[in-house]
């Protein structure tokens, strides 16, 4: 019998959790996105591999108890044990999208909100797709509601309902009133609208590593979710009493991706349900 928890992610700086530079397709080097709703995700072994690695250099030998011992050389069984803890990935719940001349938005889709609805038990129902709260800031139009332009197009508001339901009590300061729900055929498209993405060269060769030059092939773009998004996941645990933060902590800076190094990764992490 398992306990249930759930982590929600707000994004502190742009989150590339990837495949490394060459695995992809071109001189883009893509994040992992989820096969139906084409939105960036955060692989479960990648939220693991964090939270082992911040328990493993507070408190030595206690994650090889919550999150599996690591193989043994000469065992014959490998010396493996199973994880007290374990992490589902981390989808999106809202992502920020730029509106040329207006406020920026947080969009979600039903598919998503119902993912967020299963794991951290909210009650409400699930919103038509273009509903938005009336406090929204939008263009008026005659006997068209409202409509919000963003860079490939524009998007008419069809319903108005109160949305902080669904906004996660974990987050910051996320405005219901900037709360945007679209259909699920549109969320990829804005998705892509959102993300970060940066150019990256390598300068210099072998021969010459002093010059500014880009060696040859040394040439990629990289993705990454946007800084202010919201993610969940689900965590599943054997026994309760588990602290990853510190005694009394249920929040946490930590960093996902392996750009953390040049400013991306930065994360907030709050941790609810029945793990302690």
């Amino acid at each position: 019998m398992y306990r249930k928890a759930y982590g929600v992610i707000e994004t502190l700086a742009p989150v590339h959790v990837g495949a490394t530079a060459g695995e992809e397709t071109g001189n883009l080097n893509l994040i992992f996105r989820d096969q139906f709703t084409q939105t960036g995700i955060i692989p479960g072994s990648s939220i693991r591999g964090r939270f082992r690695a911040d328990l493993r250099d507070r408190e030595p030998g206690e994650e090889q108890i919550w999150y599996g011992h690591e193989a043994v050389d000469g065992r014959s069984d490998g010396g493996t044990t199973e994880a007290l803890v374990k992490f589902e990935y981390a989808s999106l719940v809202w992502f920020p999208v730029f509106c040329p001349g207006q406020p920026v938005v947080w969009v979600s889709c039903p598919l998503l909100l119902k993912r967020f609805k299963r794991i951290a038990g909210v009650t409400a129902d699930i919103p038509e797709p273009y509903t938005a709260q009336k406090g929204l800031q939008g263009r008026p139009m005659k006997d068209r509601g409202k409509i919000l332009f963003f860079n490939l197009g524009f998007l008419e508001i069809e319903h108005e309902e109160d949305l902080s339901a669904w906004i996660p009590a974990e987050t910051t300061d996320l405005d219901a009133n900037k709360l945007v729900v679209v259909h699920d055929n549109d969320i990829a498209m804005l998705h892509d609208m959102a993300l970060y993405r940066q150019s990256r060269v390598k300068l210099g060769s072998k021969e010459k590593p002093n010059e500014k030059k880009v060696d040859g092939g040394a040439f990629f773009n990289t993705e990454a979710l946007p800084e202010g998004s919201i993610l969940v996941f689900p965590i599943a645990l054997k026994q309760t009493d588990w602290k990853p933060f510190g005694e009394n902590e249920n929040s946490s800076e930590l960093y996902f991706g392996g750009l953390e190094s040049i400013g991306f990764g930065r994360c907030l992490v709050s941790l609810s349900g029945d793990y302690q």
